[in-house]
């Protein structure tokens, strides 16, 4: 577990209301401080975390130093109803035959009659019998307001609502159904960068599962927020035992007692994740210091075929039982480590003044080499004419405490230099001067000999308002900063192909980074995915089995000489390389 703190000065976690205890708990065993708003400015954080969206101001305004917990705009895919449409559009674009693992959905009210005429033509098909339906708030989660049913005349809602034909021949587990929560982390959207996490829950129903009672919600929905309420829960139920998750560890040792095959199954699975995501990936806005963390809830049938059911928002961290301990815990670790914090993001604004402030001033989407900088009030205020020159000199004096270390003596003989024409020389000019810094980690920066009267005049800084912050016009740094900042830049390196426990799922091979920079090639990564599942497919078909285990290290430092990027396998319990999972030679980083 990598430790918490990047250097001398700890990190600062930010929790909106209703954040996660477990957050808390698990930044501050690394090392972490919590932000406290009465001692420290505004920006002086490395990590929000909320459960809920945030504004657009706040990725407008993301600091170098910064990360957000959430992307902006992904309720393309966490809202039921916008997942439903985005499906649909994906299907008519590239075929039902890649978007085949959501069930046929229906948004109603608007789908009203398309639903009618579909139950009409299935129970005619079936001899009366219309099937097993399933009704779900479009904008409710934990299990609230779902409901299942036969006959339309059951169908009753006030509100937005889809209705999905019911998957009614789930894999059972001793007679209890069960669904799988995979947690998917998209470090980027520009370019599309998705880690999938080896350990998840499985989630159980804690009565055994019976089509005759549609009413009994333990016995069909596997909601930890409904089923631990349910008269069963604390019970040793068969095989399941007590409560009503499993680790996916657990659930692999159960897939290898059956004698399942299971690579096929998990590159399904992460099939399905990566299709879901390409649906909203190239409408969702660059912020390159954001991840989000998704909770995929998959369903698996009798013929181990998955379903996507629906993506979590935020989804839950809560602890309610050892087996949350075990996969929260590290799962929120693996996150952390994942944001790729670096010793110079403990430094926060020890580039900005530490003195607080009414607000603070941000770079937004500007660059660290034109700073913006928080004054002290004082020298804020509009200082009359006939006030004696030493009062300003004081005030300047006694302002220098806020401002990081420079040399002073450089600085008074710039003044002096120009001691001549004070009418054109303003105090600020001489702050604005040395108070430059070219190293957001090394505060005390070097005084340039440049010519001081070019720059702020006295009347200019002057105007701005009396007890509100200033912001110095930008200054050009001629010095190459150490931190330049651009929030819209993408970055074209390589990602890393496993952080703790989560595994690089996009891209996965030259192709696909490729397709992922500047503007994303949505056609080229579908094509790419249907190429891998179809060459599985083949290879299991043949009855062909991977490659044994050899050296993986020794395999991955060959793709590094040759410049190949070669991508780990998800799923099996030690993930093996793509390259030993698929029939033809060098597989991985080929077209």
């Amino acid at each position: 577990m990598a430790a918490g703190v990047c250097g001398p000065t700890p990190l600062v976690f930010r929790l909106h209301e209703g954040a996660p205890e477990l957050v808390r708990e698990v930044l501050l065993e690394r090392g972490w401080e919590e932000y406290d708003e009465q001692e420290q400015e505004e920006g002086d954080w490395n990590l929000y975390w909320r459960t809920s969206a945030f504004h657009n101001s706040d990725y407008e305004n993301i600091l170098p130093w910064q990360r957000l917990n959430h992307h902006p705009k992904t309720v393309g895919i966490t809202r039921k109803d916008c997942l439903a449409r985005n499906l649909k559009r994906m299907r008519g674009t590239f075929g039902s035959g890649l978007y085949n693992f959501s069930p046929t959905t229906f948004i109603l009210p608007n789908d009203y009659t398309r639903f009618l005429a579909e139950y009409t033509k299935h129970r005619l098909k079936n001899g009366g019998r219309s099937g097993y339906w399933i009704c779900k708030p479009v904008d409710l989660s934990r299990g609230r307001g779902i409901f299942i049913f036969e006959d339309i005349r059951d169908l009753v809602y006030d509100s937005s609502v889809i209705v999905q034909r019911y998957i009614s021949n789930p894999l059972l587990i001793s007679g209890y159904k069960f669904d799988l929560r995979i947690y998917v982390c998209v470090k980027s959207f520009q370019p599309l960068t998705i880690y999938m996490h080896q350990e998840g829950l499985v989630r159980f129903a804690t009565e055994k599962y019976n089509l005759s009672s549609l009413d009994n919600l333990y016995s069909h929905l596997t909601n930890t927020s409904i089923n631990k309420f349910g008269p069963f829960y604390t019970t040793d139920k068969e095989r399941v035992g007590q409560g009503c998750k499993w680790t996916m560890s657990k659930f692999r040792c159960f897939l290898h007692s059956q004698g399942i095959n299971e690579l096929f199954l998990w590159q399904k699975i992460n099939n399905i994740v990566t299709l879901t995501l390409l649906t909203i990936a190239p409408s969702v806005p660059s912020s390159p210091n954001s991840v989000e963390l998704f909770g995929f809830d998959i369903l698996i049938d009798a013929k181990y075929k998955p379903w996507l059911l629906e993506v979590n928002y935020s989804p839950a961290l809560t602890i309610d039982c050892q087996v949350d301990v075990t996969v929260k815990k590290v799962l929120l670790n693996d996150l952390v480590d994942l944001m790729n914090y670096k010793s110079m993001d403990s430094v926060r604004q020890r580039g900005y003044l530490k003195q607080k402030y009414k607000r603070p001033c941000y770079l937004g989407s500007q660059s660290l080499q034109s700073p913006v900088l928080l004054l002290p009030k004082s020298m804020c205020e509009h200082h009359p004419a006939n006030k004696k020159s030493h009062s300003i000199h004081s005030t300047f004096s006694d302002s220098m405490r806020y401002f990081p270390s420079v040399e002073i003596n450089r600085i008074r003989s710039a003044r002096n230099s120009v001691a001549g024409n004070r009418k054109t020389r303003p105090v600020l000019s001489q702050m604005t001067e040395a108070i430059q810094w070219s190293e957001v980690t090394d505060v005390e920066s070097e005084f340039d000999d440049r010519d001081l009267s070019s720059l702020v005049s006295p009347w200019q800084a002057s105007r701005q308002p009396a007890g509100g912050c200033c912001k110095l016009p930008a200054i050009h740094i001629q010095k190459t900063p150490k931190f330049p900042w651009d929030p819209k830049s993408q970055d074209k390196s390589t990602p890393p192909l496993r952080v703790g426990d989560f595994i690089l799922t996009f891209p996965f091979n030259e192709v696909t980074l490729k397709a992922s920079w500047d503007k994303l090639n949505v056609k080229t990564a579908v094509h790419e995915v249907h190429k891998l599942i179809s060459q599985l497919a083949s290879q299991l078909a043949s009855g062909c089995s991977h490659k044994q285990k050899r050296g993986r290290e020794d395999e991955l430092d060959r793709c590094k000489e040759k410049k190949d990027f070669g991508s780990l396998f998800w799923g099996p319990t030690n993930p093996p390389l793509l390259s030993e999972c698929h029939l033809g030679k060098g597989y991985v980083g080929t077209s």
